[in-house]
């Protein structure tokens, strides 16, 4: 009896870079699709659906080729396929996109990443991002401290007025929306077998995952943050 013909494995390629300059020369596309390339050649039975193709900022957050794509394989059963992984781990927008979406993905320089890797990824991306906002709030601070004028006099004047109760809820939004980003986290560590408060700390701090304050996890942090996701 001859065997089955292997079952076809569908996948969307996604692909960026950060400037125009590089769209139009192609350069860093073209290794992000060699490397796509090489990856569907490996696999039997590869049925490349589409190319989705994004000249973006990683700082910006319109990413309307991304969600084109995550919709895409979404549709077609599809696993989304990515050159590079260590690149995008720093773009808090797309891990969190791609987590939520719950579709299924392969990065050409890291497939056993998985999307527990991508949930842990984009809380750890998200939060150097707060890091680096704070660190040039905090040089600004201490050039002003010197005496040296920085910008429009008038830049801050809608600031002008503002009192703790905006400021506390502007806290406590925040960190309400980080631990909506960690719930998911939380929930596949407990789906693993770190049933408590404590493990799950301990296996945060472990895999490196800092707090909402870039700090260390405790069983009470731990509870708290579940009890703001929800």
């Amino acid at each position: 009896m001859p065997a089955a013909a292997p079952k076809a494995c569908r996948f969307v390629t996604y692909v960026r870079v950060s400037t125009a300059g590089q769209g139009r020369s192609g350069l860093g596309l073209d290794a992000q699709r060699e490397a796509c390339r090489r990856h569907l050649a490996s696999v039997p039975a590869a049925e490349w659906i589409a190319e989705f193709c994004e000249v973006e900022s990683g700082k910006r957050n319109a990413r309307p080729q991304l969600s084109a794509a995550l919709a895409k394989a979404a549709a077609y059963g599809a696993t989304l396929l990515i050159a590079k992984l260590d690149r995008l781990s720093r773009d808090a927008h797309f891990l969190i996109g791609l987590e939520r979406a719950g579709v299924d993905f392969v990065a050409c320089d890291n497939p056993q990443a998985n999307r527990l890797t991508i949930g842990i990824l984009a809380l750890v991306a998200e939060q150097e991002r707060d890091a680096i906002s704070q660190r040039t709030k905090a040089a600004l601070a201490a050039a002003r401290a010197r005496g040296v004028r920085l910008g429009n006099p008038n830049g801050a004047a809608h600031l002008k007025g503002r009192g703790n109760g905006e400021a506390v809820s502007a806290v406590r939004a925040k960190a309400a929306a980080f631990a909506g980003r960690l719930a998911p986290v939380l929930a596949d560590l407990r789906r693993e077998g770190h049933t408590s408060a404590n493990m799950l700390a301990r296996e945060l701090n472990r895999r490196g995952v800092p707090t909402a304050r870039g700090g260390a996890w405790t069983a009470r942090a731990v509870l708290n943050a579940e009890a703001r996701g929800g």
